[in-house]
């Protein structure tokens, strides 16, 4: 990372971006907690299911790791033999390794280690699992939510502040649509369980 943070072209940006991520994972956690593993965050997977789990630091020597039987001694040997030392250390377990580099994959499956390219650039199969950016708002909501609500007009735009359980789910520009064919809202802002919401002009009345 270090090599190649410095510039303006976009390898260097993605560079000092995931510096600036791997810095929020390991504020404020002590070595023993980096040593267990950091919790990631939780995201949409490929197949519309939850992915997740916890970011290793490898500090292991590499000369422990397991001789690769492949000529040359390039990064991508000791990527591999570490992967090898995963699968020596969790045998009940499946250690795959993720990457771009079909070579590396291709070197991978030559040493029998499971190989994945990633999904962050590949188009979905079933459009369905794209999130459409809408909610149904139950039938209880207001009953359930409108105890504090404020509300206020600014340029001849309503706004409500609303507050729950059922805000915390919602995100910016989010479309909402209440059951009894109501108004239709749009989330402008969330913090937590709060949340700031306007009244959609209907275009087609």
């Amino acid at each position: 990372l270090d090599h190649a943070k410095k510039g303006v072209s976009e390898v260097a940006r993605n560079v000092r971006q995931a510096s600036r991520f791997l810095d929020e994972l390991v504020a404020g956690a002590s070595q023993e907690e980096i040593e267990q593993g950091l919790p990631l965050p939780g995201t949409l997977g490929p197949r519309g299911k939850s992915a997740g789990g916890r970011l290793y630091f490898q500090i292991r020597p590499t000369h422990l790791s397991p001789s690769i039987p492949l000529p040359g001694n390039t990064p991508d040997h000791d990527i591999l033999g570490m992967a090898l030392t995963l699968r020596q250390d969790h045998p009940l377990r499946q250690v795959t390794l993720v990457s771009k580099d079909i070579n590396l994959r291709i070197k991978a499956a030559i040493l029998g280690i499971h190989a994945e390219d990633y999904y962050s650039d590949q188009a979905l199969d079933d459009v369905n699992l794209l999130y459409g950016g809408l909610c149904d708002l139950p039938a209880d909501f207001w009953e359930m939510h409108g105890r504090e609500l404020d509300s206020w007009k600014e340029s001849g735009r309503t706004f409500y502040r609303v507050s729950g359980p059922g805000v915390v789910n919602w995100h910016p520009n989010q479309g909402l649509f209440p059951a009894d064919n109501g108004p239709a809202f749009i989330v402008r802002q969330r913090r937590g369980q709060e949340a700031v919401i306007e009244i959609l002009k209907d275009y087609t009345a």
